[in-house]
Protein backbone atom coordinates (compact mmCIF):
# COMPACT_ATOMS: atom_id res chain seq x y z
CA UNK A 1 0.00 0.00 0.00
CA UNK A 2 1.34 3.42 -0.96
CA UNK A 3 1.61 6.12 1.72
CA UNK A 4 -0.32 9.36 1.32
CA UNK A 5 1.22 12.25 -0.59
CA UNK A 6 1.20 14.33 2.60
CA UNK A 7 3.23 11.73 4.51
CA UNK A 8 5.64 11.15 1.63
CA UNK A 9 6.32 14.89 1.23
CA UNK A 10 6.81 15.29 4.98
CA UNK A 11 9.36 12.46 4.99
CA UNK A 12 11.14 13.89 1.94
CA UNK A 13 11.51 17.35 3.48
CA UNK A 14 12.76 15.95 6.79
CA UNK A 15 15.30 13.71 5.07
CA UNK A 16 16.52 16.64 2.95
CA UNK A 17 17.11 18.79 6.04
CA UNK A 18 18.72 15.88 7.89
CA UNK A 19 21.22 15.50 5.03
CA UNK A 20 22.20 19.17 5.27
CA UNK A 21 20.07 20.29 2.32
CA UNK A 22 17.00 22.45 1.99
CA UNK A 23 13.40 21.59 1.12
CA UNK A 24 10.26 23.66 0.83
CA UNK A 25 6.65 22.91 0.02
CA UNK A 26 5.96 25.49 -2.69
CA UNK A 27 2.41 24.27 -3.24
CA UNK A 28 0.39 21.94 -1.07
CA UNK A 29 -1.78 19.50 -2.99
CA UNK A 30 -4.36 16.86 -2.12
CA UNK A 31 -3.46 15.12 1.15
CA UNK A 32 -4.34 11.59 0.08
CA UNK A 33 -3.14 11.18 -3.47
CA UNK A 34 -2.04 14.44 -5.06
CA UNK A 35 0.65 14.10 -7.73
CA UNK A 36 4.06 15.41 -6.66
CA UNK A 37 6.32 17.65 -8.76
CA UNK A 38 9.89 18.25 -7.57
CA UNK A 39 12.01 21.30 -8.42
CA UNK A 40 15.78 20.96 -8.02
CA UNK A 41 17.99 24.01 -8.37
CA UNK A 42 21.74 23.60 -8.71
CA UNK A 43 24.49 26.05 -7.77
CA UNK A 44 24.87 27.25 -11.35
CA UNK A 45 21.22 28.36 -11.57
CA UNK A 46 19.88 25.46 -13.60
CA UNK A 47 16.46 24.15 -12.57
CA UNK A 48 15.26 20.61 -13.17
CA UNK A 49 11.61 19.68 -12.82
CA UNK A 50 10.65 16.09 -12.03
CA UNK A 51 7.14 14.68 -12.26
CA UNK A 52 5.51 11.33 -11.61
CA UNK A 53 6.80 8.56 -13.86
CA UNK A 54 4.29 6.83 -16.14
CA UNK A 55 2.61 3.72 -14.74
CA UNK A 56 4.58 1.56 -17.19
CA UNK A 57 7.75 2.43 -15.24
CA UNK A 58 6.61 0.65 -12.10
CA UNK A 59 7.88 -2.75 -11.08
CA UNK A 60 5.08 -5.14 -10.20
CA UNK A 61 7.05 -6.30 -7.18
CA UNK A 62 7.18 -2.78 -5.67
CA UNK A 63 4.06 -0.88 -6.79
CA UNK A 64 4.08 1.26 -3.63
CA UNK A 65 7.33 3.02 -4.56
CA UNK A 66 7.03 6.56 -5.98
CA UNK A 67 8.99 7.00 -9.18
CA UNK A 68 9.80 10.24 -10.96
CA UNK A 69 11.02 11.26 -14.38
CA UNK A 70 12.69 14.44 -15.61
CA UNK A 71 10.12 16.76 -17.18
CA UNK A 72 12.23 19.87 -17.91
CA UNK A 73 15.74 21.21 -17.38
CA UNK A 74 16.53 24.87 -18.01
CA UNK A 75 18.17 28.05 -16.76
CA UNK A 76 14.95 29.97 -17.54
CA UNK A 77 12.72 30.00 -14.42
CA UNK A 78 9.82 31.41 -16.48
CA UNK A 79 9.79 28.22 -18.57
CA UNK A 80 9.50 26.12 -15.40
CA UNK A 81 6.74 28.40 -14.06
CA UNK A 82 4.77 28.04 -17.31
CA UNK A 83 5.15 24.26 -17.19
CA UNK A 84 3.91 24.16 -13.60
CA UNK A 85 0.96 26.43 -14.44
CA UNK A 86 -0.03 24.01 -17.19
CA UNK A 87 0.26 21.06 -14.81
CA UNK A 88 -1.91 22.88 -12.24
CA UNK A 89 -4.61 23.59 -14.84
CA UNK A 90 -4.63 19.90 -15.71
CA UNK A 91 -4.47 18.69 -12.07
CA UNK A 92 -5.26 21.31 -9.38
CA UNK A 93 -4.34 18.81 -6.62
CA UNK A 94 -0.60 18.63 -7.36
CA UNK A 95 2.16 19.24 -4.85
CA UNK A 96 5.25 21.27 -5.78
CA UNK A 97 8.35 20.63 -3.68
CA UNK A 98 11.62 22.51 -4.05
CA UNK A 99 14.86 20.77 -3.09
CA UNK A 100 18.37 22.11 -2.77
CA UNK A 101 20.55 19.07 -2.17
CA UNK A 102 23.65 17.64 -3.81
CA UNK A 103 23.34 15.03 -6.55
CA UNK A 104 24.22 12.10 -4.30
CA UNK A 105 21.61 13.07 -1.72
CA UNK A 106 19.00 13.60 -4.43
CA UNK A 107 19.58 10.07 -5.73
CA UNK A 108 19.09 8.75 -2.19
CA UNK A 109 15.86 10.73 -1.67
CA UNK A 110 14.12 10.35 -5.03
CA UNK A 111 13.83 7.36 -7.38
CA UNK A 112 14.19 8.63 -10.96
CA UNK A 113 13.43 6.59 -14.07
CA UNK A 114 14.55 7.60 -17.54
CA UNK A 115 12.17 7.09 -20.43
Amino acid sequence: MRVTSDLWVSALTRRAFASGGYAAVVRRGATEAGAIMILVRDRMGETTLYGPAPQTSYDEGRPEERLFTEVARTFDSDEIDKRLEGEMRFDPDIWVIELEVDDTTFKELVSVRTL
